[in-house]
């Protein structure tokens, strides 16, 4: 594949394709996101297996993405690889204009002979971003950073100070 991106390259032409299922691969990079106006990743390694069933009266795609980015903490602001393994699926029906609303949907018009999924990859990926965004090392202890040092220092449960015992009389006052 080439290492520039071109939206044609994610041109799925059914016209003259047999009833049946088609597989198609695309190796997608931070590059691709890029394109899309999307810097939040890098270090995107994402194959993207698309099985394309044409039928009579319509069409199926299964779009399955398995590989990694790297993501940053919300706690540490450290970065961690995060294994991605997503699915998306369309039934693609033929109509008057071109839709996609509908997140199982995509009508496309009837003079139709392709249809780009490009966006529907994109679409795939971002979705498979989790929402909270945690360091494997936080959830299980383990991450030594400066960041996660100070934070334990100021977490609420952290052993404080001994206090001159004249400033607990203003403790009654409460």
């Amino acid at each position: 594949m080439r290492s520039k991106f071109q939206i044609t390259d994610y041109d799925i032409v059914f016209s003259g394709l047999k009833e049946g299922e088609h597989n198609y691969v695309f190796k997608i990079s931070e590059t691709f996101l890029k394109n899309f106006g999307f810097n939040e990743l890098n270090s995107v390694d994402i194959q993207v297996n698309s099985i394309f069933i044409k039928k009579n009266s319509l069409m199926k795609l299964n779009l399955k993405g398995k590989g990694s980015y790297n993501l940053t903490c919300d706690i540490s602001n450290e970065e961690f690889p995060y294994r991605v393994n997503s699915e998306l699926n369309y039934v693609i029906k033929f109509g008057e204009n071109y839709n996609d609303d509908n997140d199982q949907f995509l009508i496309i018009p009837h003079n139709s002979f392709k249809f780009n999924i490009a966006k529907s990859i994109y679409e795939m990926i971002v979705l498979s971003i989790p929402q909270k965004r945690l360091h494997p090392g936080i959830i299980d202890g383990s991450l030594n950073s400066k960041t996660v040092k100070i934070l334990n220092q100021l977490s609420p449960g952290a052993k404080k100070t001994k206090l001159d015992p004249r400033w607990n009389k203003l403790k009654d006052y409460l």
